[in-house]
Order: structure tokens, then C-alpha cells, then sequence
């Protein structure tokens, strides 16, 4: 009987760091970037569409590989994974002021003119 006392307050607990306050926001958006790239990575191995190397993506990456530290270039093989990838940081990152954190500010500004 104790066991489930406790087990209730644990989730009890746990749904009210969920959902009133903003304790657990950051590894729930965590989470769901790595869910949202697991599927990603599941479309393109089960999907029947031919996937093309973009010369213009290997070219990109070759140009801008000497200015990024590493952190930056695992950061920019995430945002050129896909078409959706590219298209939602284009959208999130390069139309409006706001900073995408694993890039500096002048490579952010670097790789949203060459992906427009």
C-alpha cells in the first residue's frame, strides 16, 4: 500500500512540474526535437523517394566547414538533414531576429543568405 502512495505523489508531482511551471519545458522540447529527428530519420530510410545530393548543400558545407567549430557543424548537418530541416530553420531563424544558440550570430547570418 505504501509503494502506491508513493507512486501517486510521484506522479503527482510530476504533472505538476509539467504542467504548472516551466521546470520541465526545456527537456520536453528537448525530447520532442529528438523525437521529431528520429522520425525524420525513419522517413528517409523507409520512404520511396529517391533522395539527391544537392551540389549547391556539399559545395554550402565545403565553404562554410573552415569557419564553424565543430559544435557549429553538428548543429549545421541537423539543419541540412532534410528539406523540412532547412525549410523550418529558414522560417524559424533567418525571417525574423530571433538566435538559433549552437551558431554564432555572424555564421547564422552567413548560413541564412546562402540557404535563401
Amino acid at each position: 500500500m505504501r509503494g502506491w502512495i508513493i507512486l501517486g505523489a510521484g506522479i503527482g508531482l510530476l504533472y505538476y512540474l509539467a504542467t504548472e511551471t516551466d521546470k520541465l519545458d526545456e527537456p520536453i522540447a528537448q525530447t520532442d526535437a529528438l523525437m521529431k529527428r528520429i522520425e525524420r530519420k525513419i522517413d528517409s530510410m523507409t520512404g520511396t523517394r529517391i533522395i539527391r545530393v544537392d551540389k549547391n548543400i556539399a559545395m554550402f558545407k565545403t565553404q562554410i566547414a573552415e569557419r564553424l567549430t565543430r559544435k557549429e557543424l553538428a548543429a549545421l548537418d541537423g539543419i541540412l538533414e532534410s528539406k523540412e530541416s532547412v525549410l523550418e530553420f529558414t522560417e524559424q531563424y533567418c525571417d525574423n531576429s530571433k538566435r538559433f544558440t549552437e551558431l554564432s550570430k555572424d555564421n547564422q547570418q552567413f548560413i541564412c543568405d546562402k540557404l535563401r
